[in-house]
């Protein structure tokens, strides 16, 4: 068990007077938010919607013929990581060398960095973790000529006959990285497969910065991307320039992910493994991606799919002037990149169960320690001592403010914690 897996009144929330614990044995405090048991903020997991996302996304995948490799930028938790390896992921996916090693702790055996490898202190990591580890597989990204250059370079310089294991990245124009035309795309795997420093093992993409919440558009431009990935993968294929024994095909965040499911499959002279690389479906959110799901399961006719897991628990701790009431959370408890915290629930001081929050309640600003709660005319006042629960927005900028995180049952128990790595 890793140091880190233990708490202690190092980690913000911890209860001082505890004695440090593993986060898998911290039920035995028998502590209950509703007994204000842990102080406040606190950002907490709701343990059955996690159980429901983590088997829900699984079953999704495998019904559509596809596997997942879930980025673990959105959680950095080993448990996690673990939770969804346990329940069928394929791999993990991650954005930087350095995370890779959370995803070792949790027992990963495939995994794909979906960003550019450059820079000779990753390239020695990797070298390092592959001659440790033979059996590991990773798979970066690969973008450009002046890439596989620094590559090789390192390579000679390193005196080094490693070969690593890369994705063909097919881009889009004015948006991040990935080859702009199928031309470059092409050309640029025939001097991959020339080189022997690098083995190419498929072709990804990204369609999240095509996504606008429009169903109508979203299909168009995320179609059309899936279609160029299938003409560059089959133009690859036909010049034999993909050199493993089953050709990855890899898309998919976690807005529009069913657009692109038809386009992993292509028919290909090997067999494909269709990766979808969604990250933010393991607790969803109360904003952001609940707008997109609705736009999901209209197009897929789906009843119901994930449900939001993660929430921000805070306090009232003033009320200095009518239609305000100053909420003990801030920036560096709760995310605000793309919109700010949702008002859910509240529970009254001493109260023993959530009740949803009355209308008229939203949160108006954020300062560093304290969230700004505007309360319409003629809705209820909340009263200091009153816990008010904060819905998100985007889960990733939550996780990344706490080094712990309880899961909690419906009766706000404790049951369980997970840690984070970042």
């Amino acid at each position: 068990m890793k140091q880190k897996d233990y708490l202690n009144s190092g980690h913000k929330g911890f209860p001082p007077g505890a004695a440090p614990c593993l986060a898998a044995d911290v039920a035995q405090y028998g502590w209950n938010l509703f007994n204000d048991d842990l102080s406040y903020p606190m950002a907490v997991i709701r343990r059955a919607e996690l159980e429901h996302n983590l088997a829900w996304m699984q079953a999704y995948a495998k019904e559509r013929g596809v596997f997942i490799a879930p980025h673990g930028k959105t959680t950095m938790s080993p448990q996690l990581f673990r939770r969804q390896l346990d329940a069928g992921a394929w791999g993990l996916t991650f954005a930087t060398v350095f995370q890779v090693n959370a995803g070792l702790e949790a027992g990963a055996r495939r995994i794909i960095i979906a960003n550019q490898v450059v820079c000779d202190a990753d390239l020695d990591a990797l070298q390092h973790m592959r001659t440790r580890d033979p059996d590991l597989r990773i798979w970066f990204l690969v973008d450009s000529l002046a890439q596989v250059e620094q590559i090789e370079s390192w390579a000679q310089r390193r005196k080094s006959s490693m070969a690593f294991g890369c994705l063909l990245e097919v881009g889009i124009p004015g948006q991040r990285t990935g080859c702009r035309t199928a031309e470059q795309a092409v050309e640029l795997a025939g001097r991959i497969r020339q080189s022997g420093s690098l083995t190419l093992g498929g072709i990804e993409c990204y369609e999240g910065g095509l996504a606008r919440c429009d169903s109508e558009q979203d299909s168009r431009q995320v179609g059309a991307l899936m279609e160029r990935v299938g003409r560059i993968a089959l133009e690859c294929d036909r010049l034999a320039l993909f050199e493993d024994e089953e050709i990855i095909v890899s898309a998919g965040g976690s807005a529009v992910f069913d657009l692109v499911v038809p386009g992993l499959k292509p028919s290909l002279s090997r067999p494909v493994a269709g990766i979808l690389r969604s990250g933010c479906y393991v607790t969803h959110d109360h904003d952001f991606y609940s707008g997109m799901l609705r736009n999901v399961e209209r197009r897929q006719g789906l009843s119901a799919s994930l449900l939001p897991a993660l929430e921000v628990w805070s306090m009232v701790q003033s009320v200095p002037e009518p239609g305000l009431a100053i909420l003990s959370c801030g920036k560096r408890d709760v995310s605000y990149d793309l919109s700010l915290p949702v008002v859910t629930h509240y529970v009254p001081q001493g109260g023993r169960s959530r009740a949803l929050a009355p209308m008229g309640w939203a949160i108006s600003a954020l300062n560093d320690q304290h969230a700004y709660l505007k309360i319409s005319e003629g809705s209820p006042h909340p009263e200091v001592g009153d816990r008010v629960i904060l819905g998100i927005s985007h889960p990733c900028t939550t996780f990344d403010k706490w080094t712990w995180l309880p899961l909690i049952d419906e009766a706000g128990n404790v049951v369980s914690a997970v840690t984070t790595r970042f």
